[in-house]
């Protein structure tokens, strides 16, 4: 479809002009086609000098424009006398018409075509050439009659001046064709101009399309402007009467009326029971004042907006979400402590502390029903039941529970939602939750805060401030919404790993509570209580149908996992629970019992061995403690010299921190060497490399300071490390043994990996207390002040060296030749344990 470039075309003068006193003021004969062809109008009278676009929908009329635009153009435009008839005859078509010229034209994929007219010349139909498949007939030209005197001058100055006074009248007309017709000269042309432009109809307008004399143009044209004139200066007067007399209901009633009208015409008119339908839900809404006020505002743009606009989607969904939001609604509480209790004993086990510190904060609620904040934040590895407690808070309060998952988010508006400039925009991930649970008081638990990202699109974590903030959550603006939404009543939970990458204002927020690593025998109970009976009802079984014995649980714990939490031990059960499943069904057995040398069998050769007396076989290796965002593990500290000139190198992807504490480990050992009873070769004549296995994974802090010290004095001393002993500590260059973090969580994993001992700082002796009763009766610790300690403590004895004659002699640096009279050891007497 493309539109045809437009071509002049010429009309000569074949006639003289006529006499009597009249000139024409355009030729007054053309050269027309023998048969012109003549295209119907239902709704419009074309003048001459008058542009106008056509609608096309007929066959025959289609076929009429693709012939005239392959030929000169020119075609004749007449009135039907019948508007409703689609194909008129010739006789039911004016005879003065028209001479119009194709400017362009475009074709649609429906099969019309639009075109762009302009009026030439009066013409007359005399005579029909042809009536298929389009009529065609004989035309002539009709000449204007033009009178030069000074009554046509005067006609044409009243035409003017009733012309403005319609014009100040009527919106219809706009600057541009007001300009026009005050420019216009020739009196002709103004009478066709006015005509073509002012609200006249269909048979007014032919009259005048009809009358070749100008003057009688112009009187008619007087006439019938003045009759318009009065017709709108009355509209106007009933208008003012009827808006001062009406009240604002009737003006509003009126308005619908017609605007309900118009929609009719348009084919919109099911869309009124919609918005009615909508208006009634927002008057019945529970809305607080602002809100209902930007409602409203945006209802009434709502009803003047198009429902094919796509300004009406926008709008619609906003309201929608003013609807639907619990502004007022909320669930009543169940302040039942002791129901509390039941709750958590029932589906957590252990975690007494944590269990007591939320009963605490139960108590208060129960005090202060309009309690603000604090924001409970549940730290701990993964596995060990935050979220589930979340879970369990809710039930007890009898609260809507509503989780979020805050891990990979990185942009600010998934918080506090889209502006509506956007396409496909919606609230935050607060507001749409609140939404799905219709209730403004839920438990809701932002779990994964610590895997909270920011972007370019900005930091999430600095939108969490105002909506964990209780002096101002109860305003909280989703930028979607725009309007202020009161959180004050939900009670917010976040879940963490570990604290160190969350915002430090968003942790000054928080009030944080830690969930241990579970030891094995809590374990056992929670795969006794829970997760036993939920896998047997997961997999179909019954509880007779598969039986697991208790030594084979602890070897599944012990050997089958090694984390902080439950998870691999409940896909571990899961694991027992499908082989149990297949036997029974292959072989019909009516039960199944595993025990634990069963284990192998079905779970494959263990993944972790508990015997740790072999694993330090040479010197220069001492076990370190180490805390990780998933529970405190071991890890093994390796050292060797070499022919060199004097360097220290660093191996397994150490961060900075760990380096300065290797460096400051072996400048504090060079110093102190005599203090051990050992002789360090010449610095500059070896080369030292520590290294830490597991090279993938970073490391980094200061409390392997303990541990690369003695791993260095184990390699200088020619002593091997214990093997049932760890140990951590931050070492100062003076020897002292510095208090270090994640106490728990590293005497927990030293329980797993079955160490007997443990060395700790003796400022930390306090968090002792801290750790379970099970793993301190299996672990016994070692309270150390400096770092000379910790050696002796840790390296074994060296085996004694027989005499040619018979008897043995304590080799220098070994703990009997310390112990000899008369030579007391500085820093403290030696404590070593066997294996």
């Amino acid at each position: 479809m493309d539109f045809l470039p437009q071509e002049p075309i010429h009309i000569a003068d074949a006639a003289d002009s006529e006499s009597g006193g009249k000139q024409s003021q355009q030729p007054s004969s053309v050269a027309l086609p023998a048969a012109l062809p003549i295209l119907g109008l239902t709704d419009v009278v074309i003048f001459p000098a008058m542009v106008t676009p056509l609608a096309v929908e007929s066959g025959s009329s289609l076929r009429l424009i693709d012939d005239v635009i392959a030929g000169d153009r020119l075609v004749g435009l007449a009135l039907q006398k019948n508007p409703e008839t689609k194909e008129p005859a010739p006789e039911e078509l004016h005879t003065v018409a028209c001479l119009g010229r194709i400017l362009r034209m475009l074709k649609y994929p429906d099969g019309t075509a639009r075109i762009l007219v302009e009026g030439l010349r009066r013409i007359r139909i005399y005579e029909w050439a042809s009536r298929e498949p389009y009529p065609r007939a004989r035309c002539e030209i009709i000449p204007e009659e033009v009178e030069d005197s000074l009554e046509l001058a005067a006609l044409a100055r009243s035409v003017k001046e009733k012309f403005q006074q319609i014009a100040e009248l009527s919106l219809a007309l706009n600057d541009q064709v007001r300009a026009a017709v005050m420019h216009a000269e020739q009196p002709g042309q103004l009478a066709d101009m006015i005509a073509a432009n002012v609200h006249l109809n269909l048979s007014d307008r032919q009259k005048l399309l009809e009358i070749a004399n100008v003057k009688e143009r112009l009187k008619t044209l007087l006439r019938l402007l003045m009759r318009e004139a009065e017709l709108l200066e009355l509209g106007s007067k009933i208008q003012k009467e009827a808006s001062s007399s009406m009240s604002k209901t009737q003006r509003e009633f009126f308005l619908r009326e017609q605007l309900k009208a118009i929609q009719k015409e348009l084919g919109e008119g099911e869309w009124e029971n919609e918005l009615e339908t909508l208006a009634e839900e927002l008057r019945k809404a529970d809305l607080p004042e602002e809100a209902r006020k930007a409602a409203m505002t945006e209802l009434g743009r709502l009803r003047q907006t198009p429902p094919a606009s796509a300004e009406y989607v926008v709008l619609r969904n906003y309201l929608d979400w003013i609807v639907n939001l619990p502004w007022n609604a909320s669930t009543e509480d169940r302040l039942d402590l002791r129901k509390a209790e039941e709750i958590l004993e029932a589906h957590h086990y252990g975690l007494k502390k944590v269990k007591e510190r939320l009963l605490e904060f139960l108590a208060v609620m129960q005090l202060k029903r309009d309690l603000k904040g604090p924001i409970l934040c549940l730290v701990g590895p993964p596995g060990v039941g935050k979220t589930s407690l979340g879970r369990s808070v809710a039930e007890a309060l009898g609260r809507k529970f509503l989780r979020i998952s805050l891990g990979g988010v990185h942009d600010e508006a998934e918080i506090r939602g889209f502006r509506r400039t956007y396409v496909g925009s919606m609230p935050g991930r607060i507001i749409q939750g609140l939404r799905r649970v219709k209730s403004n008081n839920p438990v809701f638990l932002l779990d994964e805060l610590d895997k909270v990202g920011s972007g370019p699109r900005g930091d999430p974590a600095s939108a969490l401030l105002e909506a964990l903030d209780p002096e101002q959550n109860h305003a909280f603006i989703d930028h979607y919404l725009d309007v202020p939404f009161d959180l004050s009543r939900v009670l917010f939970l976040a879940t963490a790993n570990w604290l160190e990458p969350v915002h430090p204002a968003l942790r000054d927020r928080l009030e944080v509570i830690e969930l241990p690593s579970y030891t094995v025998e809590e374990k056992l109970q929670i795969a006794k209580r829970h997760i036993i009976p939920r896998q047997l009802q997961d997999h179909g079984l019954k509880p007779r149908q598969l039986r697991i014995r208790l030594p084979a649980l602890r070897r599944l714990i012990r050997e089958y996992t090694r984390e902080a939490g439950v998870r691999q031990l409940v896909r571990g059960v899961a694991a027992l629970s499908r082989k149990a499943a297949r036997q029974i069904v292959v072989s019909g057995s009516k039960s199944v019992s595993v025990k634990a040398e069963d284990l192998p069998r079905l779970l494959g050769a263990p993944p972790y061995r508990n015997e740790t007396a072999d694993r330090i076989t040479e010197c220069g290796i001492a076990i370190g403690l180490a805390w990780t965002p998933v529970g405190g593990d071991i890890l093994f500290i390796e050292a060797t010299k070499m022919p060199g000139k004097g360097r220290l190198i660093l191996t397994g992807s150490l961060g900075e921190v760990m380096k300065e504490s290797a460096q400051t480990a072996l400048s504090l050992l060079r110093s102190q060497a005599r203090t051990l009873d050992m002789e360090p070769p010449p610095m500059d004549q070896v080369d030292l490399h520590i290294h830490v296995p597991a090279g993938a994974t970073p490391k980094d802090g200061p409390s392997a300071g303990v541990t690369i010290f003695t791993a260095l004095a184990s390699l200088f001393a020619g002593r091997r490390v214990r093997s049932d002993l760890a140990m951590t500590g931050e070492i100062s260059l003076r020897g002292r043994v510095l208090p270090v973090g994640g106490i728990k969580e590293k005497v927990l994993a030293a329980a797993r990996s079955g160490l007997k001992e443990v060395i700790l700082p003796e400022a930390n002796r306090a968090e002792w207390n801290e750790v379970p009763e099970e793993t301190r009766r299996a672990l016994r610790p070692r309270f150390v002040k400096r770092a000379e300690e910790a050696a002796r403590l840790a390296l074994r004895p060296l085996p004694p060296v027989k005499r040619p004659g018979g008897g043995s002699v304590q080799p220098p640096g070994s703990d009997a030749a310390a112990k000899r009279p008369g030579k007391e050891r500085r820093g403290g007497r030696a404590r070593t344990g066997g294996n």
